[in-house]
């Protein structure tokens, strides 16, 4: 079976997880760069990719890497590269997004046009016809130049990864599934802890958790944009990979997942999105204030986004705040507690310095992932 290169883009920060994912699926890494991880695959490794990666945004059949400074050269080797492997005569196909970073081609819209136009008179020859239909299935087309050096791939997966199917209301400041997922990754908990999420929101820590612990495939609830590549991928593909995913879910699985806001109708809303998502039985929702956290057991997590003063007027409440959760963190003796905020003065008001602390771009804003470490629990005795 013909081996492609795929790119599967990433949060910034969170390639050495993403990493971990695609090698425990069993594909080769080819190269790791800021954003993304590079790997080799089949047609099938295409849809296990998009069915069973959780901190991917999307899955990138990857066309070329192509070194251009001007728009006649960025024309020319566009032109040559071999569409036709990919895009068959009847195929909807445009440079749906172009960015540049260092390089002397700058304007997107320019490298969309002239990359486009070069697409088309390659195929015009190729298939002996002067125009397109283009009512066939889509193939948009992703350039990223990084000083003068363009990465060119086709989508595959068309509506974002994080968009798993499950949330339908959001909080002020949700964080995405894809992050939630790659920052519960990061941290040591497994499906025996103790998870809690004061600050649960639309409840996708939780969420993401129970999806974890049931084994439960990211992309089972959803559709993709390649599955009507009918020439690329075999329909046998996708019924043997959604069948893999179907048998590894186990429900029956024993949790200790727990979500928490002050807000009743976040609570309502979190766990609607928890029962779309398949969890709602491995979830405890409740409504509560952080002043209020308390678990009566050892060795638990917390894992939370906490307000961090996106709106102006929220931002004198944040240092009486993050003193309770320093506070209410304190009081857990044993626990671990992991943290995204873009609040700068944090662990300053928390009472203690983190740990670790890994900067992480969440969209445009600089956070930081504050990691507290509490003891490790201590190892079972074998019976």
């Amino acid at each position: 079976m013909e081996k492609f290169e795929l790119i599967a883009p990433c949060h910034f920060g969170l390639e050495a997880v993403l990493k971990r994912e695609i090698q425990d699926l069993g594909y080769e890494i080819s190269e790791v760069e800021d954003g993304k991880v590079t790997f080799l695959g089949d047609a099938r490794a295409i849809v296990r990719a998009n069915m069973f990666l959780r901190t991917t945004e999307r899955v990138l059949l990857k066309v070329a890497k192509i070194k251009a400074v001007t728009f006649e050269e960025l024309f020319e080797k566009t032109k040559a590269l071999p569409w036709e492997k990919y895009i068959p005569q009847d195929g909807k196909f445009w440079v749906a997004k172009a960015n540049s970073v260092k390089s002397q081609l700058f304007s997107p819209s320019d490298i969309q046009s002239i990359m486009k136009k070069a697409m088309v008179e390659r195929l015009k020859a190729v298939y002996h016809v002067d125009w397109f239909e283009e009512d066939g299935a889509s193939f948009p087309v992703r350039v990223a130049f990084m000083k003068d050096v363009a990465t060119i791939g086709i989508d595959t997966s068309g509506i974002s990864l994080h968009k798993r199917g499950y949330r339908q209301m959001t909080s002020k400041a949700p964080i995405t599934e894809t992050l939630a997922a790659a920052l519960l990754m990061l941290t040591p908990w497994n499906k025996d802890r103790i998870l809690v999420d004061p600050f649960c929101g639309s409840g996708t820590f939780p969420i993401e958790a129970a999806m974890i612990a049931a084994n439960i495939a990211p992309g089972l609830n959803r559709n993709f944009l390649c599955e009507d590549w009918k020439h690329l991928i075999s329909r046998k593909h996708w019924y043997e990979v959604r069948e893999e995913a179907q048998g590894m879910i186990d429900l029956s699985v024993d949790t200790d997942i727990q979500g928490y806001d002050l807000d009743p109708e976040m609570v309502k809303g979190a766990r609607e999105n928890a029962e779309r998502a398949g969890v709602d039985k491995l979830i405890h929702f409740q409504q509560r204030d952080i002043k209020d956290l308390s678990h009566p057991k050892k060795y638990g997590f917390i894992v939370t986004n906490p307000p961090y003063g996106e709106r102006l007027e929220d931002k004198e409440n944040l240092p009486s705040l993050y003193e309770t959760i320093g506070e209410r963190y304190q009081a857990l003796d044993s626990w671990s507690m992991y943290l995204i905020t873009a609040y700068q003065d944090a662990e300053r008001y928390i009472g203690r310095k983190a740990d670790k602390n890994r900067k992480i771009y969440n969209g445009m804003i600089k956070t930081y992932f504050y990691q507290f470490l509490g003891p490790k629990p201590p190892k079972k005795k074998r019976s």
